[in-house]
C-alpha cells in the first residue's frame, strides 16, 4: 500500500511538473498580430496565419487572401521568431513541420525532404520565393500588445538548386547585410540576407 502511496505521489508530482513546463499559448489575436512583424505593410491585411492552438498543435487562425503566408511565434523554442513566406512555398514549409512533429533531427528532415523533391513528391516553386523573418528575445516582447523591442529582420530568397556559378553571389557574407548564397545546388537553395 506504501509503494502504491509513492507510485501515485511520484506521478502526481511529474505531472504537475510537466505541466508548469507546458509554454503558455498566446491568445488567437496577439499570435496573429505578432506573426504580422514579419509581414510587409502592404500583405499584412490579406495574409494567411498559421498559429498554436491550446495543445500547441500548429493550426490555420485565419485564411487568407493574398499570395503571403505567415507563421506565429512557436512557444516550444526560446525567444521570439515569427515568419511569412510567399504561398508556393507553403507544402515545403508545412512538410518540414510534419516531420519535425514526428521527431525527426535538422538534418533528417533536409535529406527526406530533399529525396521527395527528387522523386516530384514535393514540388519547390520554380521561380525565386521571398521569406521575411523577424526575431528578437522573450524579454522585449511585451505579450499584451504584440511589439518585440530588439526585433531584427533576416530575409531568405528560396532560389531551388542555384549556385555561386549561375548566381554570380558569394557562399559567404564578406560585409553586415550582404547578399550570400546558402545550400548551393540543392532543393533548398537560398539567398541569406541578414539584418544590417
Amino acid at each position: 500500500m506504501k509503494n502504491l502511496f509513492l507510485t501515485c505521489l511520484a506521478l502526481s508530482m511529474f505531472s504537475s511538473c510537466a505541466q508548469e513546463e507546458k509554454p503558455e499559448i498566446m491568445p488567437k489575436e496577439i499570435q496573429i498580430k505578432t506573426a504580422m512583424l514579419a509581414a510587409p505593410e502592404d500583405k499584412r491585411e490579406g495574409a494567411m496565419v498559421y498559429g498554436y492552438d491550446e495543445d500547441g498543435e500548429v493550426v490555420v487562425l485565419r485564411e487568407g487572401s493574398n499570395d503571403l503566408v505567415c507563421l506565429a511565434d512557436n512557444p516550444y523554442n526560446k525567444g521570439i521568431s515569427v515568419s511569412c513566406y510567399f504561398k508556393e512555398l507553403d507544402s515545403f514549409m508545412k512538410r518540414g513541420r510534419e516531420l519535425k512533429k514526428d521527431g525527426k533531427e535538422t538534418m533528417e528532415i533536409r535529406k527526406m525532404r530533399g529525396e521527395e523533391v527528387a522523386s516530384g513528391k514535393l514540388k519547390m516553386p520554380e521561380a525565386p520565393s521571398m521569406m521575411y523573418i523577424f526575431y528578437g528575445s522573450e524579454e522585449t516582447y511585451d505579450k499584451t500588445k504584440a511589439t518585440l523591442g530588439d526585433g531584427q529582420f533576416r530575409y531568405v530568397i528560396y532560389t531551388p538548386f542555384a549556385t555561386a556559378e549561375s548566381t554570380g553571389l558569394p557562399l559567404k557574407p564578406y560585409t553586415k547585410g550582404m547578399p550570400w548564397l546558402m545550400d548551393p545546388g540543392t532543393h533548398r537553395a537560398h539567398i541569406m540576407v541578414g539584418p544590417n
